[in-house]
């Protein structure tokens, strides 16, 4: 992997609790197979700081202008209410999104961010997963007999997941950057997944 870095794409009422476990576990180095984690940037439209639908304030550290995905690991698009109620206004990322996969650089998306790469016809040809079948056939894209009725899917080099499923996607993303030994990946998601007791010490020794 060229870069250490994971672009986070930040618009106002970005849904916190989608991405959290993805950036936290991305950036603590703890259980990494390289030491140190990944560095975490956010990119945004302008350099305006963006609302959270939590109501925290995020300060980008870039623009979608000044991206370039030979500087990036992957590109994660949270959901937002933008996503259904002014598709336009992210349409701008979705082309971010299919300049990365052109290069061969990994996306990630979630909840409503899969509706917008359904728009720009990034999943008629993957497997893929949203909030729901019909929420995606909304969109009246060619997709819907690639639709996957899972948590999570990676197909290559996109990755999808619906608002419910934040430590799935999470899963998928430390997999997709071979973040953890597949072993500790497993305990890792049995722990924050089910609260398994087991994984406790897989990931002690992995610690050690």
């Amino acid at each position: 992997m060229s870069s250490r870095t994971v672009h986070l794409a930040v618009y106002d009422t970005l849904a916190d609790w989608e991405v959290g476990h993805a950036t936290a576990h991305l950036r603590n180095g703890v259980w990494h197979r390289t030491p140190g984690g990944f560095e975490v940037l956010a990119v945004a439209q302008t350099r305006q700081p963006v609302t959270t639908i939590g109501g925290l304030r995020i300060i980008p550290d870039l623009t979608l202008a000044e991206l370039d995905p030979s500087d990036s690991a992957m590109l994660i698009l949270p959901g937002a209410e933008a996503w259904d109620e002014d598709p336009a206004r992210n349409a701008a990322f979705c082309r971010a999104a299919r300049a990365f996969l052109e290069a061969g650089v990994p996306v990630a998306a979630i909840c409503g961010a899969t509706a917008g790469l359904a728009r720009e016809g990034l999943l008629d040809d993957r497997d893929h997963t949203s909030a729901a079948a019909g929420y995606l056939a909304a969109t009246g894209y060619k997709g819907a007999d690639r639709y996957r009725e899972e948590d999570a899917v990676t197909d290559g080099d996109l990755i999808t997941a619906g608002p419910t499923a934040p430590v799935a996607f999470a899963r998928e993303v430390l997999g997709r950057l071979d973040v953890y030994e597949p072993k500790v990946l497993d305990a890792w998601y049995r722990l924050f997944a089910h609260s398994d007791a087991g994984a406790f010490e897989v990931l002690a020794q992995a610690q050690a």
